[in-house]
């Protein structure tokens, strides 16, 4: 009995250290995302208004973020190690569960699927929330799977955490609150106990959310800049009034993100789709509460490819279900035990060099090489350009963009292209000693040229810059070669082409 006790404890235990060693070592070493620089500002001051960080705010995060970072001396590190702890949570939690529902071989199983999920091991070394997020969501699932089982005790718990979730990413709110409804229903639990898990979510939210409106100057600010976002991006592309290949397109996104997510893994379903027995109806219906909020809004509302972390929100119940397929396969394939693990250690290593080697945005590869042109740039850049008489003119771009300029260069004036359009009216973003101004138009008095930060190195970003040079006299550029970096360098008076008189705010 206490082998039985001790065996699933050691085997978390196992899993919880190699997530966490595979995360760590290979850790990013700079705010690798625009957001993530976004997040690492907000560390030092907090406001919405200026996207420090974008809004909705994420304001709990950045509250741990801070706690973090008092210990630790470095945002992007502090960020960091919160993503890798969170990983750790998730793959504890998925173990439990996938034991609780298709027991031990099943819950080994999924806890290595976490554990060489490439999207998931990417997002346990960079700056962003989606671990923390994933992590939550994990937790909330495993509690309202308790509490739909008759366990009143744990509604309370389950609120709490529900709310908490929320303050990390608010979105968190309208993907999983339809699980904990849910499983309030499911478990048949009386109106008081009821009552008392919604105060209990209300109380947390307000807990966070009243001293986030004061930090962000106000209700008319904070939901002023949250409107002028959604405005910007995800609002354009809505199933209401886009076209419907647009949705059709995010749903192949959507099963892209599945394979990059589980990589080898996700092929488990074809080899036991025969033999499979029908799922248990309160466990599929469980399912469907958990997954489908999140799923129906990334297809009908939004999603792009760059914010492929949206979904380990759903990493934990894909992990469990794929872990029970391999424990099926496992138990009842006729093929050899060696020949079974050559093919487990073979699918594991396809995972490994997805995240290692892929081209894609979210491999140690791609990060490393962002890492050194980033470093590259910022040791060249002063070396062709003073900051006492140069301001930065940088783009709004995800990698090597405006947010990188102005973190990693805090001596200059940082200047974003294009000029974004806010409810207040048109305004620049401009950065200087790590904090952001919105700006009504040019202040370049104290400057006589400004130098072009250099985007990735890809056609396309050399195409986009040659068009936005075009708008500028020729002859009034100049172009400076650098450690194999290329600066464009120009004088401001030519500026006020590249940004035009700012109109007033529309009413």
């Amino acid at each position: 009995m206490s082998d039985m006790i001790l065996r699933p404890k050691f085997e978390i235990g196992l899993l919880a250290i190699a997530v966490a060693v595979t995360r760590f070592v290979f850790r990013s070493h700079y705010l690798y995302d625009l957001d993530s620089v976004n997040f690492g500002l907000a560390i030092g001051r907090f406001d919405p208004r200026v996207y420090q960080p974008h809004p909705p705010g994420y304001f709990l995060y950045i509250c741990l973020g801070r706690v973090l970072n008092f210990l630790l001396h470095d945002a992007n590190l502090a960020l960091v190690v919160m993503s890798i702890l969170a990983s750790c949570g998730v793959v504890i939690v998925i173990y439990k569960m996938a034991l609780d529902w298709f027991g031990r071989s099943a819950a080994r199983f999924a806890g290595a699927i976490f554990l060489f999920s490439p999207l998931a091991w990417f997002h346990g070394t960079v700056a962003l929330t989606y671990s923390v997020e994933a992590f939550f969501s994990a937790l909330l699932g495993y509690l309202c799977w308790r509490i739909s089982c008759g366990n009143k005790q744990l509604i309370s718990l389950a609120a709490i955490t529900l709310g908490v979730s929320a303050g990390v990413r608010p979105s968190s709110l309208l993907f999983l609150s339809p699980l904990f409804l849910f499983s309030l229903w499911k478990g048949r639990l009386k109106s008081r106990s009821v009552v008392v898990g919604l105060a209990a979510l209300v109380l947390t939210l307000a807990c966070w959310t009243i001293p986030m409106l004061w930090a962000s100057g106000g209700i008319k600010v904070y939901f002023g800049a949250l409107s002028s976002l959604w405005q910007l991006v995800p609002s354009k592309g809505m199933v209401f009034n886009s076209s419907p290949a647009t949705s059709i397109a995010r749903a192949f996104t959507i099963v892209f993100i599945f394979l990059l997510s589980f990589g080898a893994a996700s092929l488990a379903p074809l080899a036991v789709m025969r033999r499979v027995e029908p799922a248990d109806r309160g466990r599929l219906m469980f399912t469907v509460a958990w997954i489908a909020p999140a799923l129906c809004f990334f297809t009908f509302i939004f999603l792009k490819f760059v914010n492929s972390g949206y979904l380990l929100l759903l990493s934990a119940p894909g992990c469990i279900y794929l872990g029970y397929c391999l424990a099926e396969w496992w138990a009842k394939s006729k093929w050899p035990e060696a020949a079974k693990l050559g093919l487990l250690a073979v699918g594991a290593t396809i995972n490994v060099l997805i995240f290692l080697g892929s081209p894609l945005y979210c491999s140690y590869r791609s990060v490393r090489h962002f890492e050194t042109q980033l470093a590259g740039i910022c040791q060249a850049l002063p070396e062709v350009a003073s900051a006492s008489d140069t301001l930065i003119l940088s783009f709004d771009s995800h990698y090597l963009g405006y947010r990188h300029a102005g973190y990693y260069l805090p001596g200059y004036l940082t200047l974003q292209y294009p000029e974004v359009k806010l409810r207040e009216g048109t305004r620049i973003f401009a950065m200087q000693d790590d904090d952001t101004r919105l700006l009504d138009g040019l202040q370049t008095a104290a400057y006589s040229k400004f130098v072009v930060f250099p985007l990735a190195e890809n056609a396309e970003n050399k195409q986009y810059l040659q068009k936005v040079m075009s708008k500028l006299p020729s002859l009034g550029l100049t172009v400076v070669h650098r450690d194999g970096k290329e600066f464009v360098i120009g004088p401001v008076s030519e500026l006020p082409l590249l940004f035009p008189p700012t109109p007033p705010p529309a009413k």
